[in-house]
């Protein structure tokens, strides 16, 4: 199995054009067309990692946070990057990192930790804009519903929750085509009328070339005739942070009692509580200090994050209880993420776990 192979799985499930301006994720070192003799999965591929990678002969190395995040003007070796990338190299480690896209996805870092704290209807906190598409295309009464489903099957027509949505009306179209076409009905060099279906049809913006793909492959003219927009609407099932509900209300010195245990907390840093019971929760894995209006918004009883500055803690206004777990407490599941969708995808082959704690920031009690 190649690189690729693996990359393509990944990509799928968080495609990279969800990543924020500022990151970078996707391939870091190594190349892939290389074969696979293993995959690691961490939270972040520093020294210590890439060495494990080595001593147990795995090639690829899947991290949340890239170890490269901006550009390197030289490679020598002064700073744990440096190393971490000569390492690498010199062994035939190829690094892939899957960030904020992994971020911005409904299941994945956040999804991971809802599903820790036992939270049900979870939607995205903050969706994100102008990703969506629409596809309108023309296509013969008696071909259309062939045409539908290939749209369908390629991913295109879901909003939310919902899967095969289209709209459709009935119309004349007219074409003329010249002496040396071939058309599919009609005759060159004639005005043809057709009664024709027009389709609407939406998709994220990434999937773009596969609907293209699969609709001018089961469309039977020779010309197609389409249009695609890029839509105002947010992406319900993509964005930043997330929110639920508990199905039980808890207090909230119960709710932080299960958040201790969840996440394995050592200490939770926390605005004063407010009295009342905890029914929705808001969250955001990694650096979410840029959420706490939207939570507030949601009408979240507790919101947690972490990297929260002194002054943004002021922002919660009595109005919900605002929590920092720490970074790296917050995403440290994503190791397990990362190895469930890899296994489901590659059941036989080898993905491990990497044993090695990264978290650089330790608790004097």
């Amino acid at each position: 199995m190649k690189i690729k192979d693996i990359l393509n799985v990944l990509e799928e499930f968080a495609p990279p054009s969800l990543q924020e301006h500022y990151d970078n994720a996707g391939l870091i070192t190594g190349n892939p067309e290389w074969d696979c003799t293993g995959i690691l999965c961490t939270l972040d591929s520093v020294e210590e990692v890439i060495q494990e990678a080595i001593t147990k002969k795995c090639n690829l190395i899947v991290a949340h946070h890239p170890i490269i995040f901006r550009g390197l003007k030289r490679i020598t070796g002064n700073n744990y990057v440096e190393r971490s990338v000569i390492l690498a190299i010199r062994n035939d480690i190829a690094i892939y990192s899957i960030h904020t896209n992994l971020d911005n996805v409904l299941k994945g870092v956040n999804g991971k930790m809802a599903g820790l704290l036992g939270l049900s209807n979870t939607r995205v906190l903050s969706p994100k804009e102008g990703i969506l598409q629409k596809l309108f295309c023309f296509v013969p009464l008696r071909e259309a519903d062939a045409v539908r489903q290939a749209i369908f099957d390629a991913g295109g027509g879901n909003i939310g929750r919902y899967s095969e949505c289209s709209f459709n009306v009935e119309g004349m179209g007219t074409f003329k085509g010249a002496q040396d076409t071939h058309p599919f009905v009609g005759d060159p060099g004639k005005l043809h009328q057709e009664k024709e279906i027009k389709m609407e049809i939406i998709f994220p913006a990434w999937l773009q070339k596969r609907i293209l793909k699969a609709m001018l492959s089961a469309h039977p003219y020779e010309e197609v005739a389409y249009d695609i927009v890029t839509l105002a609407n947010t992406h319900s099932m993509t964005g930043s942070g997330l929110v639920g509900d508990l199905e039980n209300p808890l207090t909230e010195t119960e709710f932080l009692q299960r958040l201790k245990s969840a996440f394995k907390l050592e200490l939770v840093r926390h605005t004063a509580l407010t009295g009342r019971k905890v029914k929705r929760v808001a969250l955001c894995g990694g650096s979410g200090s840029f959420l706490i209006a939207n939570a507030l918004e949601n009408r979240a009883d507790f919101y947690l994050s972490s990297d929260i500055k002194y002054h943004e803690f002021f922002d919660a206004d009595g109005r919900m209880v605002v929590a920092d777990i720490g970074h790296f407490e917050s995403e440290q599941f994503t190791r397990e993420l990362l190895n469930e969708i890899l296994r489901e995808k590659f059941p036989t082959f080898a993905v491990l776990k990497s044993e090695v704690q990264t978290n650089p920031v330790q608790y004097f009690f």
